[in-house]
Order: structure tokens, then sequence, then C-alpha cells
């Protein structure tokens, strides 16, 4: 089979934009040689590749195979590249990691400091994502890490419990629905809350639970950051339903309550995937480790699926 990685990358970049012209340009390739390459793309192949249309170029069945295997062929190349590129730099590794912002902000982040402090060569290229992406993006080789609500259900990752993490209702120590603790979620969306951003995936978890009880979240201040969510809290602003992991340390300073909430929502399981297809990368095998073992994220992981008290 004679052809070259440029070849790959125009039937990646034709298939894309389903135009040969516009995957000529993607690639920096006149019409003329794009239309030449493919054809024997397609020749050394033995299958036509694409449907030629009024309409543009349809991949054929075969064409639609091959597609999988040169995405993850040219994600390979990428890695390779960039890994070689870390070692002339004086890097030895860089790994991608999407997550969640419940899991980043309460076990990912304190473990991938202590990770980063013992590990000077390795780069972590971090980036919060909501849940029903992450694996889907894992799968198709945008990162090499995920980690998020829920469990897998896609053949193209591999996937293991993280962390039991349990949503709870933060309310300040004198408040009169910490006597009253667990309680039922409708029960609580008449006071007022202290919620993350519009757009965030905490708050429109918080808005849909509420919307399947029949209510409407009584809010009286959007923040950023669960920390900015926390001191709200203490101050008195309001309650505000937080993963328990993000409130352990006010938790144990005593700066805020913590009401349970008696749905089976409440209790949450993460899960971390890498990509199925191929073997990990050293790099990415040590980051996942680290990760899996952090003492913290391990005891929430109880024979019962309990978490901690």
């Amino acid at each position: 089979m004679r052809y070259e990685l440029t070849d790959l990358r125009l039937f990646l970049a034709i298939a894309e934009a389903q135009s040969l012209s516009g995957g000529a340009n993607t690639v920096h390739l006149t019409a003329s040689s794009a239309s030449y390459r493919l054809k024997n793309l397609e020749l050394a192949m033995g299958v036509p590749l694409f449907k030629r249309e009024a309409r543009g170029m349809e991949l054929t069945t075969e064409g639609a195979f091959v597609l999988k295997h040169v995405r993850s062929l040219l994600a390979g190349v990428e890695r390779m590249h960039g890994e070689v590129s870390g070692f002339a730099s004086g890097l030895k590794g860089s790994v991608k990691l999407f997550a969640n912002s419940s899991s980043l902000n309460g076990f990912i982040v304190p473990s991938l400091s202590r990770f980063l402090s013992a590990n000077p060569n390795v780069n972590i290229l971090l980036e919060e994502r909501s849940s029903n992406t992450i694996e889907a993006a894992i799968a198709g080789q945008e990162a090499d890490i995920g980690i998020f609500a829920g469990h897998a259900e896609s053949a193209g990752v591999q996937a293991i419990r993280y962390a039991i993490d349990e949503l709870i209702i933060a309310a300040p120590l004198n408040h009169p629905v910490v006597q009253h603790s667990p309680v039922r979620f409708p029960a609580v969306l008449d006071l007022d809350f202290v919620c993350m951003s519009r757009a965030s995936s905490n708050y429109i978890f918080l808005r849909d639970m509420a919307k399947l009880a029949g209510k409407t979240p009584k809010v009286r201040i959007h923040v950023h950051t669960f920390d900015a969510v926390l001191a709200m809290v203490q101050a008195g602003v309001g309650v505000s339903l937080v993963p328990r992991s993000v409130a352990a340390n006010a938790l144990r300073e005593q700066r805020i309550a913590a009401v349970a909430i008696s749905e089976p929502w409440a209790l949450r399981e993460l899960t971390l995937v890498t990509q199925a297809d191929g073997p990990l990368s050293p790099f990415v095998e040590q980051v996942a480790e680290y990760l899996l073992d952090d003492p913290i994220v391990a005891a929430t992981r109880g024979s019962d699926g309990s978490p901690p008290l």
C-alpha cells in the first residue's frame, strides 16, 4: 500500500469538509493535486472512499470505516510529536485531562498539586468539561484521561470507579434546616440559595432537579467559584447544593454545616476513563494511577459505596 501521511490528512480533511476543494484548502493543496492523491489512496485501499455527488463528497461505508482508523492513526502521530518535542524542551511528558467541575474542585486539583510537585518533568493540560461530554471526548481521542459523574457506556473507553461523592445542602451553622437533616430535596427549595454561575453544570443540575419537583430555586446570587459559594453560605446569605468533597475543608473547620439529602441522586459515582484503543503512554498510566491511588480519593470508595462521614 503506497500512500503518505499527507494523503491520510487530506482524506480526513475532505471527510470533515464534505468537499474536495474544502479539504484541499485545509491541507494547502490545489484541487487537482488533491483529486490525484485521493484517487491513488482509493487505488491503494482497493475500495471507493467517497460518493461524488452534486452536493459534495459523502463517505461510503468503507470510507467511514477507514475514517475511524485514520483519526486514531493521526492522533497517535500527533501524540508522538508532542512527546518528542517535550523531550527536546526538557520535558518528559504531557497528559491532557478533562473533568467535570465537582471532581475537579473536590478531588483532582489537590491530587495534581501533589503530583506536579513530585514530578517536575510532567505537564498536565487540564480542562473543565460537563460530564455528559467527557466520555465521548476520550473515545474520540481529544484527551488522555476523563473524569465525570456517572457510568461509562462506550466501548471506546476503559473505565474504572474513581470516587464516590455526595451532594449535600451547605448551610450556615445556625440555620434551622440543619436540625432537620436528612431532608427531602423539595423541602429546601423554599430557602434562599447561593448558586454557581447560570452556565455551570452544578446550577443546571439544581435547576433541573427543582423543575422535577415542580419548583424553581430562589436564587439570591450567582458566583463563579465554589470558594465564593461557601464564603456566601458561611456569611449567612443562603444555602447551596454542593458536593461534599468541595465543602470538606469548610466542614472540617466548622465554618458551615452539612445537611444530607434523602434522594437517590445525592450519592454520585465518579468514573475515570482512558482510551480503549492501543496501549497508554507511560505518562498517562502514571497520572491515572496517581489520581486513583490518592488516599483521600481511595477512602471514598468504600465496599458499600458510601461516602465518609
